[in-house]
């Protein structure tokens, strides 16, 4: 688990910080902003309930964490997939996302409520080729998202 930066803001970071194995947090600087980026990367299917329960309370832990005047990015991969229409998470997805919803994402919106949270990268139309974060030899699907508070959806 790492987040890249480039060199022109590395010296805007002013705090480095593991949650785990799949949860990273970095604070940067950059104006008159501050910015609190999240790499996490959510548990595969079949691993056990413990393991994801701590993966969900370590990014409630971070975002609990950020002060309201303060911008959240929350990226990478969430294994599941949020589909492409909006079907009750309306506040959440902005209704445009690819293939059909599975179980494993209803923590991820459930989340995304709670929090005032949008999944940016739902929120504008792309072709498929640019929704699609995973495919192999059977499938394509998207599963990596952007999750910012609703009130910089702007961004």
């Amino acid at each position: 688990m790492g987040i890249l930066v480039d060199r022109k803001v590395r010296e805007s970071v002013v705090e480095v910080r593991r949650v785990g194995e799949r949860l990273m947090t970095i604070k940067l600087v950059v104006g008159e902003s501050t910015l609190n980026v999240v790499s996490a990367y959510a548990s595969h299917a079949g691993l056990a309930k413990e393991i994801k329960r701590r993966f969900w309370e370590g990014l409630d832990e971070i975002v609990r964490q950020v002060l309201p005047a303060e911008r959240l990015f929350i990226g990478r991969d969430f294994n599941g997939r949020i589909g492409s229409t909006a079907s009750g998470y309306g506040e959440v997805h902005g209704g445009f996302g690819f293939g059909e919803r599975n179980g494993e994402v209803t923590s991820l919106m459930d989340f995304a409520k709670a929090f005032g949270l949008v999944t940016a990268n739902s929120s504008f139309p792309k072709r498929d080729e640019h929704l699609v974060t995973f495919q192999n030899a059977v499938a394509k699907t998207q599963i990596d998202y952007l999750l910012l508070k609703r009130c910089d959806r702007g961004l």
